[in-house]
């Protein structure tokens, strides 16, 4: 299948990011297409890779001093067989269009392991919203939706936040879009619970890491009870993966951010983590600003120049991070084995290098693949959209456990899949046969188009 992703680097040269995550998909679904060869005839790998739309705009915008600033925007609507589009919008200076594409090309897979009815896609812009006042970030958020809306809706293409893409500017997004298209529809997910969003939706990306997380310890017969964690981000993903953690008896020693992490050796407990929260969304401050109420943390500058993450180098039982792409490198990946780490699951969106993820399944530790243990917040962002449409808002204790639900039936679905092409326990293979299996079928149900 090499000759696919040979077309793919010819075709678009300049995107990595993209490379990675189609190369992490064909190695993985070798096996189907060789038992299915009516896939290659139907040329269904040439079409999965290929985004059925991109749409790119300009977004113009001023900031409080007047002055006028122009930004990028980009939509990728990568794949509609079994549902609408659904996926993210992120604003962060270091969007591009490969990193949409990848980000797209994960979701449709990760959507399918659901069960719900959703395609994929994912948008967003190289805008910054750090240092933004609200009023610049309202004005940015609307000229975006001014070109965006042209593109969504609740039966085709549905968005949701991302990195930089809080309640904040889904409600600067959805009030842009009611207005042009003079209705009030579930067009959004992530919004506030007064006008439509869902309990558990905040939460829903890290608990589903967590909850995908212990079920994979149950398969070894243990559970967080007692486990020391390394947690990358401080952010929604973060903040919730440690609060599932704190919750379930496991201690988080780290958090950080793209400045650098805090290791706290005695465990960030529930109150210093309403502390992180109060620093992070009501300062949107640093994360460097903890050490400065508990004096026996370290805070530790991140330096590119080493070649490594140090977070990952401490003594623990457990991984996950959640900050960004490729933050686990091979070096980090050793420096986890080295540590005695036996779990590693993806709370962002393939945070580990191809290399870093062949050393955890070589080493036969339990690797969750982020398509599959941080589908939780698409999920819950789908159990969003059939609230909207029945008129509903479910109480949270029904909505957490339809997550909890998911998550055990998606661990379920990557085993079984993994077991039936040989590969048992190999959850990348696993879902990645999952989801790749239930997109092209429908694609080819549905004809060449």
């Amino acid at each position: 299948m090499s000759h696919i992703l040979q077309l793919v680097k010819e075709r678009d040269p300049l995107e990595k990011e993209f490379h990675q995550a189609v190369q992490e998909v064909i190695d993985t679904v070798e096996p189907v297409l060789e038992r299915n060869p009516q896939y290659l005839k139907m040329g269904i790998l040439e079409r999965v890779t290929e985004p059925e739309r991109v749409i790119m705009f300009r977004v113009p915008w001023i900031n409080d001093a007047g002055q006028v600033y122009v930004n990028r925007g980009f939509r990728v609507e990568m794949n509609s067989a079994i549902g609408p589009y659904k996926g993210g919008l992120r604003f962060h200076a270091s969007v591009t269009l490969s990193i949409l594409k990848f980000l797209a090309f994960e979701q449709v897979f990760k959507n399918a392991l659901t069960t719900l009815s959703m395609g994929g896609g994912k948008g967003g812009s190289d805008f910054d919203p750090k240092g933004k006042s609200d009023h610049e970030i309202m004005r940015f958020c609307q000229s975006f939706m001014c070109e965006l809306y042209r593109h969504i809706g609740q039966n085709t293409d549905i968005p949701a936040g991302d990195i930089g893409v809080g309640a904040r500017e889904i409600g600067y997004l959805f009030g842009m879009y009611k207005r042009l298209k003079n209705e009030f529809t579930g067009v959004l997910t992530g919004k506030n619970l007064a006008w439509g969003g869902s309990l558990i939706r905040p939460e829903a990306t890290g608990y589903g890491n967590v909850y995908f997380a212990a079920e994979m310890l149950n398969t070894k017969n243990k559970t967080f009870e007692g486990k020391k964690c390394l947690v990358s981000g401080s952010g929604n993903v973060a903040q919730f993966t440690t609060e599932k953690i704190i919750e379930l008896g496991g201690t988080v020693l780290t958090l950080s951010d793209s400045s650098g992490y805090i290791y706290d050796a005695s465990g960030i407990d529930t109150s210093k983590l309403s502390h992180v929260k109060y620093i992070k969304n009501m300062k949107r401050g640093r994360i460097k600003e903890y050490v400065e109420k508990y004096k026996d943390a370290v805070y530790t500058p991140f330096d590119s120049s080493t070649g490594y993450n140090p977070l990952w180098n401490h003594k623990s039982d457990c991984a996950l991070p959640c900050a960004t792409q490729n933050e686990v490198n091979e070096k980090d990946a050793q420096n986890l084995m080295k540590n005695g780490v036996m779990l590693v699951s993806e709370g962002a969106n393939m945070p580990c290098t191809i290399e870093a993820v062949n050393i955890f399944i070589d080493k036969k530790i339990l690797y969750a693949p982020g398509k599959a243990s941080n589908a939780g917040g698409v999920a819950v962002s789908g159990l969003e959209m059939a609230q909207n449409s029945m008129r509903l808002s479910w109480p949270a204790e029904e909505v957490d456990n339809r997550l909890k639900m998911i998550m055990k039936n998606i661990h379920k679905t990557c085993l079984d899949a993994a077991s039936e092409y040989g590969k048992d326990g190999n959850y990348l293979a696993g879902a990645n046969i999952a989801g790749f299996t239930k997109v092209v079928n429908a694609m080819i149900d549905q004809g060449v188009v």
